[in-house]
């Protein structure tokens, strides 16, 4: 009991540490449990992994919490934490969602206004991407390097759009990874999808040659101030994405 005391006061003591500890260990679940590293129905307890991760058990317990409110984990009073099996059909309908959530983000930002600064860094983040497509190789490193430009350049639209409801529905729908490609590294995915097509390719994939054309085009349509398009490539760059996956899994 006396631990417990310690450790809330130590949370208290730095409210500030004690979130970015939570959002830390709130990443690194989320992708543990959607890369299926933590598998489908595991429990989840907050001592074993606070002693995994390295952390108190109070921001694993909060994470846990998170992850419930986001649909990640399932919680009952007799076996706490479970990971939720995820299907599938659960992506596809994520996609959907994400799609609107994504083009109501965008005209929200050109409704409100990019500061010139913001709009600079947007841009930037399309170049630099840019320079990882156009060197033409590829590998896991490197496409987690782009992948993580890519979620910076969506985080930066969803905070330009100065809406907390949709920043908060917008994680509901990360039940699939957002590192890497989906139809590689996602178990709920993956295994619909034929072995040619998981496979990592030396050279750029051609899905991202086209992602990241949509990124410039999305920066192009905000700088001129045109909301509606902008919402309107941002959403079907999104469902490009369960586009493809359709393309190549088979579904029962």
């Amino acid at each position: 009991m006396a631990e417990e005391t310690n450790e809330g006061a130590e949370v208290w003591a730095d409210p500030q540490h004690a979130e970015t500890t939570t959002h830390t260990v709130l990443s690194k679940l989320r992708e543990l449990i959607v890369t299926g590293k933590i598998a489908p129905d595991a429990r989840l307890r907050a001592e074993a992994l606070a002693e995994q991760l390295e952390v108190s058990r109070t921001p694993v317990r909060s994470a846990l919490a998170l992850l419930s409110a986001e649909g990640l984990v399932n919680y009952s009073v007799n076996r706490g934490y479970t990971v939720r099996p995820v299907t599938i059909r659960d992506v596809f309908d994520s996609i959907d969602v994400r799609a609107t959530l994504e083009s109501l983000a965008c005209q929200q930002s050109v409704d409100r206004g990019w500061s010139e600064q913001d709009l600079d860094k947007l841009a930037g983040l399309a170049r630099q991407s840019r320079v990882i497509v156009d060197k033409g190789e590829w590998s896991e490193v490197i496409e987690r390097e782009w992948y993580e430009v890519n979620r910076l350049f969506h985080r930066s639209i969803h905070r330009a759009a100065q809406n907390a409801v949709l920043r908060n529905a917008m994680r509901m729908t990360l039940i699939y990874p957002v590192l890497g490609d989906v139809a590689r590294i996602c178990p709920s995915v993956a295994g619909h999808v034929p072995q040619r097509f998981r496979q990592l390719p030396t050279s750029v994939p051609e899905h991202i040659r086209e992602s990241q054309l949509d990124h410039e085009n999305v920066v192009q349509a905000i700088q001129a101030e045109d909301g509606n398009e902008a919402g309107r490539l941002m959403a079907a760059h999104v469902l490009a994405t369960k586009t493809r996956l359709h393309s190549v899994a088979t579904l029962r």
